[in-house]
């Protein structure tokens, strides 16, 4: 929580190279995951940032580098922090939060053997990497994810609201 309130760019970047050497192991494994799933977000963040500073006279560079590190080093810390702590155990003070854990994390396996068993049938069935046959095949996966989630989200509340949850 105390990570939110950093304001000084400086103090950031102290604080993530002192999360680099607490995690010294796993720094480069950490850096690629962290990297992944920030990148689209925060180049779509900072082109947006850049493009509104041509219409007004703001300081766009200083602005970018606190708003990128400091996402760097949230996700950093998350998943770090969730790489030594077992979760099951983290929310095993509350009855509720155990519940809504084991239904998360259920349906997230769930969805990833789904996916790896969509995936493993396309490559079985395609010889050569075909993309138009590829975007096809993604929306077509996209679409049935998508009325999946709302399926199980309508059956997970319901069961949630007979069980007083609600």
């Amino acid at each position: 929580m105390a990570l939110l309130w950093l304001r000084d760019v400086r103090v950031i970047f102290v604080v993530t190279v002192l999360l680099w050497i607490v995690s010294y192991r796993d720094i480069v494994k950490l850096n690629k995951r962290v990297l992944k799933s920030i990148f689209l977000f925060n180049a779509g963040i900072s082109l947006g940032y850049v493009a509104l500073s041509f219409f007004k006279d703001v300081d766009v560079l200083s602005f970018l580098v606190y708003i990128n590190l400091k996402v760097y080093l949230l996700t950093y810390f998350v998943f770090w922090f969730f790489k030594r702590v077992d979760m099951i155990e983290f929310f095993s003070f509350s009855k509720e939060l155990s519940y809504l854990l084991s239904i998360s994390l259920s349906q997230i396996v769930s969805y990833k053997k789904t996916y790896e068993d969509f995936r493993l049938a396309y490559k079985a069935r395609v010889i050569k990497r075909l993309r138009d046959r590829e975007k096809g095949f993604i929306g077509r996966v996209f679409d049935f994810f998508l009325q999946k989630a709302l399926k199980d989200a309508k059956e997970r509340s319901l069961a949630m609201k007979a069980r007083g949850f609600f």
